[in-house]
């Protein structure tokens, strides 16, 4: 796996890449997150994909202007990053915001082929105790609020510290708490109805059924609105499927990739 950076609106954008395939996958993370959260499924769609991970514009090791971060602006960011590598078609896999920034992308990008969304946000209107922590954590970054947060996102309870030293110096990075509350403030102001009715290609929808940031209760729009929609709900999994079981969410993305599907009227 290679570390590259791109330049984007004239901005540095880090990026993790790997496999040679001519078929691309994109992984977005999360509010707050970075490249660092696919560690665990990179090593198992790369001999069959190029899968590229970068970290989204105001997060990460990407630069972090003052901007605000709506959905939109993501959006024309990421077809922007698309564009700046050459990628003609690309597959994308999103999670909590990435997820919404994906569904965001496909609405209106002929360049997506497929769709997986993981636990997207953009449904929820209230918040909740592990949203809420998660907030704390990254307003005011230090080990003990960040490792209870990061509990609570997880089924098992469990985090390893690298992540939790990983989030504290990210978020204390300048200009990282601008982005973050923008990022929350794009959320909330977002009407995600607008674009899930516009998606026509294949979607893959997967969910952890004991995830407590944005509850398993949420997935009934996503289903009920994507044309074609697949839904896969993981027990004894929270809100990071790729984190918590890598190998079960991997297989079940590739055999939905390699999937012969119809697409609905």
């Amino acid at each position: 796996m290679q570390t590259k950076f791109a330049d984007v609106w004239g901005h540095k954008v880090r990026y993790f890449e790997d496999g040679r395939s001519d078929k691309t996958i994109i992984l977005l993370h999360g509010l707050g997150g970075s490249a660092e959260r696919w560690l665990k499924v990179i090593p198992i769609l790369s001999p069959r994909y190029r899968v590229i991970a970068p970290d989204m514009i105001g997060f990460g090791h990407s630069d972090k202007p003052s901007e605000d971060y709506t959905i939109e602006f993501f959006g024309k960011f990421l077809t922007a990053f698309i564009n700046t590598l050459g990628l003609k078609t690309v597959i994308l896999v999103g999670t909590s915001l990435g997820g919404q920034i994906a569904a965001k992308c496909a609405s209106s990008n002929d360049m997506i082929e497929k769709l997986v969304l993981v636990a997207p946000s953009g449904a929820m209107k209230q918040s909740t105790a592990a949203v809420d922590a998660y907030m704390m954590a990254a307003l005011y970054p230090n080990h003990a609020s960040a490792k209870t947060a990061f509990e609570m996102m997880s089924n098992s309870g469990t985090v390893d510290e690298f992540t939790v030293f990983d989030f504290v110096k990210r978020m204390s990075a300048p200009n990282a708490k601008l982005a973050f509350i923008s990022s929350v403030l794009g959320i909330k102001n977002s009407k995600i109805e607008d674009s899930l009715e516009k998606i026509m290609v294949p979607t893959l929808l997967v969910w952890g059924k004991e995830d407590r940031v944005i509850p398993i209760e949420h997935a009934n729009q996503f289903v009920t609105s994507i044309k074609n929609c697949q839904f896969l709900e993981l027990n004894d999994c929270g809100h990071l499927p790729h984190v918590e079981k890598p190998e079960l969410f991997s297989d079940s993305v590739l055999e939905f990739l390699s999937s012969k599907i119809i697409l609905a009227k």
